[in-house]
């Protein structure tokens, strides 16, 4: 989870190197992400289904390997629409692999403690814009933007080995019958909470895309400086995780999202003020960091316990949701850059992110009210 996370938030830091190589504007290098994400999201339910059938742990492999040879393309890309492929390549690898190591983490625990395993599981993305992303701009600024992504696939195979020798006793497969997967799908429940969390996401990767022009008039293009404030954010990322999975197994996973988000929101509408000295935007990071990332434990929490013994395909639903967000973002943040100052995004950013909440509210609402339609259901879901 660490690399996929690497590569999927590196891009960010990369945009101006990208554009400048390939004589494009940001915005348009900005598709290297939109692309990775409508792959993630176009596949994940898919391949989530096709491939049920198949023991676990050669799953995650075969994710793995597609997602290397995504990494290589990009890597090795001599212009900019091959570098967009080998991303949808990567995308449909990650796609394969990132829910079901989720679900996977799910399984392996009591029910009570499985807040607490997705916010383990969450360490390695949050842990990727803290060390990974901060770590691949500052390299990719000293040497080529091409190095973290060929980096990302060289590591890809130590991942792939470590997954055959040691889990190949512990991830068996698990068929779901496709009535049963498609009533999921139905859930109105599930529909709101998925709603929200593309809304949410949405509004959160609108500034996170951008954030080498959000961030400009402090990093003035200084790579190290935007290596720094990638850092503070995700180390309160790895930290927001953390908090979020132990209140949500304790409290329920409505106030933890609540509370999230309302703070998020008003964090971004700061942004165009705070994001003008160092002191304030580190601040401003430190919150999004642990706010954001602080959303997304109770919201797969609240999903799967819907119908936990469908955890996979409510995953894949999630991650889906998750990247389509991702995706609209960086067509929103692209076209707002036309209308307003990079500095203004943030406040796209934290309209989108109260919509969402909103729907959140809505989605706590349809729990109540709908009867459920697995025969499974978490009292703390309700919470």
């Amino acid at each position: 989870m660490f690399l996929i996370g690497t590569d999927s938030f590196v891009i960010a830091g990369l945009l101006p190197l990208v554009a400048k190589e390939f004589d494009i504007s940001v915005a348009v290098a900005g598709q290297l992400i939109t692309v990775y994400a409508i792959s993630y999201a176009a596949c994940t339910v898919p391949v989530a289904t096709l491939l049920s059938h198949l023991p676990r742990w050669r799953v995650l492999i075969a994710g793995i390997i597609v997602f290397l040879l995504g990494n290589l393309v990009v890597g090795l890309s001599p212009n900019i629409l091959v570098a967009l492929s080998g991303r949808a390549l990567a995308g449909l690898g990650a796609a394969m692999f990132a829910p079901l190591a989720s679900a996977t983490a799910t399984t392996l625990v009591e029910p009570d403690r499985r807040a607490q395993a997705l916010a383990f599981l969450m360490m390695g993305l949050s842990a990727a814009t803290a060390f990974g992303a901060p770590l691949g701009a500052l390299v990719g600024a000293i040497t080529t933007w091409r190095t973290p992504l060929l980096a990302v696939a060289t590591l890809s195979i130590i991942v792939a080995w470590g997954i055959y020798v040691e889990m190949r006793d512990i991830t068996r497969s698990i068929r779901t019958p496709l009535r049963e997967r498609m009533r999921a799908i139905r859930d109105p429940r599930v529909l709101l909470i998925l709603i929200s969390t593309f809304l949410v996401l949405a509004g959160l990767y609108v500034t996170y895309t951008f954030i080498s022009v959000v961030f400009e008039r402090v990093t003035r293009g200084d790579g190290a400086v935007l290596a720094l404030l990638l850092s503070v954010f995700g180390m309160a990322g790895t930290l927001g995780s953390l908090i979020a999975g132990r209140l949500t197994d304790r409290f329920g996973g409505r106030p933890v999202i609540n509370a999230a988000l309302v703070i998020v929101a008003a964090d971004f509408l700061a942004l165009p003020w705070m994001s003008k000295n160092l002191i304030s935007a580190v601040l401003a990071l430190l919150i999004w960091g642990l706010c954001g990332w602080g959303f997304v434990v109770p919201q797969q929490h609240r999903l799967t316990g819907l119908a936990p013994q469908l955890p996979t395909i409510l995953l894949a639903m999630y991650a889906s949701a998750v990247y389509l967000g991702t995706s609209a973002s960086g067509i929103i943040g692209g076209i707002a850059l036309t209308l307003v100052d990079p500095s203004k995004l943030p406040v796209v950013g934290a309209g989108l992110i109260v919509c969402g909440l909103i729907a959140a509210e809505y989605g706590t609402l349809a729990i109540k009210k709908y009867p459920a339609v697995t025969h499974a259901r978490s009292s703390a879901i309700e919470r």
